[in-house]
């Protein structure tokens, strides 16, 4: 005899709820509220400038503040690091763009992981120096690490040690210390005249835009969800309204905010909007957001950093309790990031004032 519909659905939807808050509390900490709570990245430790001379000539030598302890424990040396990075993921990409705008190809190589539900975590899309996963890396560089193991991470070759894994923390290491192998020397996205300007965006922006995606699509009460997402558009508008006037979010020059920005917005329609449930309004219904967006894009050497196969890849595909049936969507067509922005006029008429 067959059960009654309701009961199958009333089933169904206990048995999916507790495997769903039981996956969740796993993947995404959250608050009492509901709200997620991004763990703190466990390596903090710094590459600094290798000697006076090269100290003297880097672009900056201060990290931005934060609650862990920065050790500088390692000296920069073209060849010695490795970045670990996965495509899909946003705080890996802005490594691998920093890399790229400051011509780091041939001081620091980089090895790729991929998303492995079956794994469990990260794996190395070729074995590395016998390891197939990343938390095999960890627990070979800090042996009884039990801790999560995330990307991205600067490895340490000669010592065999994980450097840091705080992309925040990464990108300013690859703006300052390795200047002197950098084929741009000249680009510096962290200047000291604005990098009060650039801490205080850079905050805003990573807890509303930056996590507040997260905050949005691994929410787990509807309360904690509309804030995050009231607070996440909010930003959103008000950056639009700032773009219309300048070309970067802290005036003329590219910064350390506009990359941190960059790699979300390029997420933003293809993943956030519709899997993270970030769904009032498109980044290409922002007339300036998403000229901006395009206008980064198109800097070169970025392009080369994205691939949008790849982010669509490893979030419909691998986070199982937001697309149980792992479909992944066939839109939005990666073109539209090529077409004519046209902000280089506000440069100029920057300049000219």
């Amino acid at each position: 005899m067959a059960l009654p519909p309701a009961l199958i659905i009333g089933t169904g939807r206990w048995v999916w709820s507790s495997l769903w808050h039981l996956m969740m509390s796993q993947m995404a900490p959250r608050s009492t509220s509901g709200a997620y709570q991004r763990p703190e990245s466990s390596f903090r430790r710094r590459v600094y400038a290798a000697s006076a001379d090269d100290a003297a000539s880097a672009n900056t030598g201060v990290l931005p503040s934060s609650g862990a302890n920065l050790a500088a424990d390692f000296p920069a040396e073209s060849g010695r690091y490795l970045l670990i990075v996965g495509e899909g993921c946003p705080w890996a990409h802005r490594t691998l763009v920093v890399r790229a705008l400051k011509g780091l190809e041939t001081a620091i190589d980089v090895v790729k992981v991929s998303p492995n539900v079956n794994a469990g975590g990260w794996k190395f899309d070729v074995p590395f120096e016998g390891l197939t996963t990343l938390p095999e890396l960890y627990l070979r560089g800090q042996p009884g690490y039990r801790g999560r193991c995330t990307v991205p991470l600067l490895w340490d070759r000669q010592t065999s040690q994980v450097v840091n894994n705080e992309s925040a923390d990464i990108i300013v290491m690859l703006n300052d210390a390795f200047t002197p192998w950098a084929s741009f020397p000249e680009q510096n996205l962290y200047p000291i005249a604005l990098q009060e300007a650039i801490d205080r965006w850079n905050e805003k922006i990573y807890r509303t835009v930056n996590n507040g995606v997260y905050r949005c699509g691994f929410a787990q009460t509807q309360a904690a969800y509309e804030q995050a997402c009231a607070e996440l558009f909010e930003t959103l508008d008000e950056l639009d309204a700032i773009l219309e006037k300048q070309r970067y979010v802290c005036g003329d020059r590219l910064t350390l905010t506009d990359v941190r920005l960059f790699t979300t917005l390029f997420r933003f329609d293809a993943v956030y909007f519709g899997l993270f449930k970030c769904n009032l309004r498109q980044i290409q219904s922002y007339p300036n957001l998403s000229a901006y967006l395009r206008d980064i894009y198109q800097t070169p050497g970025v392009r080369e950093t994205c691939s949008l196969d790849a982010v669509k890849r490893d979030y419909y595909g691998n986070l199982f309790p937001l697309n149980p049936g792992g479909i992944i969507p066939m839109g939005p067509d990666a073109l539209s990031f090529s077409l004519p922005h046209d902000r280089e006029t506000l440069s100029q008429s920057h300049q000219a004032l």
